[in-house]
């Protein structure tokens, strides 16, 4: 299979098996086409869908107008999830006109696990495991807020609920170079699927081109072959994207978030 036939098989098995699919441990409603995911760990809904059924000009206006508002009614920011290849194709004019702000595109990367789990192995000095309780999701937190400059004490309960369930549990991976916390990222079994998705990966600074990034999607990869999943999905920023696409992940999609944050929240 060449590598374009081998991205739209990819791209095929992650719209019939991904997309669309409620988040275990949210509040979910569906509402027309899509699901509306009204809470998570820190506060901000989601809308996401496989497709929109058909919805376009004034009653797509309509129907994105109708989430925003509601959205601004309970205070909350809402994250629309933009794939590039979402009809119709005025839809990121017609979020923006709605107030929706677009931020970083991200690329939707899928590889097969057992390949990435033979890929590199930490630097020395680097050791990796499986976050084992409370105390490691706070120091998690605070190498996330060293990396982002920014508040992060929401991260600890959203991580360690995904961690207890119920269903797509969560695993959470750090990386420490003796007591310091270089690395952390986390995954996500997609029960009844081919997939596991990876999130995080903030590492530190000082610890940036080393290597531990790279040796983190390795670990990940090989839990997810130990638990009986073939696939691994991220949405890739700009920084992580030529990294995946160096350890074998193909590119199948692009998607933007497109934002609206009400004056109130």
């Amino acid at each position: 299979m060449d590598i374009s036939s081998r991205a739209q098989a990819y791209l095929h098995a992650y719209d019939a098996q991904l997309r669309g699919r409620p988040v275990p441990g949210r509040t979910v409603e569906r509402v027309g086409p899509v699901l509306r995911i009204v809470s998570d760990g820190h506060g901000q809904g989601s809308l996401t869908y496989r497709d929109l059924g058909g919805l376009e000009g004034a009653e797509l206006d309509a129907f994105i107008a109708a989430q925003r508002d509601f959205f601004t009614e309970i205070g909350r920011p809402v994250e629309w999830k933009y794939h590039g290849y979402d009809l119709p194709a005025d839809l990121p004019v017609r979020l923006a006109a709605a107030g929706f702000e677009p931020e970083e595109r991200e690329t939707v990367m899928v590889g097969e696990a057992a390949g990435l789990a033979t890929v590199p192995v930490p630097p020395e000095g680097v050791r990796l495991r499986e976050a084992a309780g409370r105390a490691d999701l706070e120091r998690i937190r605070e190498m996330e807020e060293a990396v982002w400059e920014a508040d992060r004490g929401w991260l600890p309960d959203l991580l360690e609920r995904d961690m207890a369930g119920p269903g797509d549990r969560c695993a959470v991976v750090l990386a420490e170079a003796g007591e310091q916390v270089v690395c952390a990222a986390w995954m996500r079994f997609h029960e009844g699927t081919d997939f596991v998705s990876l999130w995080g990966g903030s590492t530190l600074k000082e610890w940036r081109g080393r290597g531990v990034y790279r040796a983190m999607v390795a670990h990940r990869a090989g839990l997810a072959v130990a638990r009986g999943f073939r696939l691994v999905q991220v949405d890739a920023s700009e920084d992580s994207r030529p990294i995946l696409a160096r350890l074998g992940l193909a590119a199948v999609a692009t998607t933007t978030p497109y934002v609206w944050v009400p004056p109130t929240a």
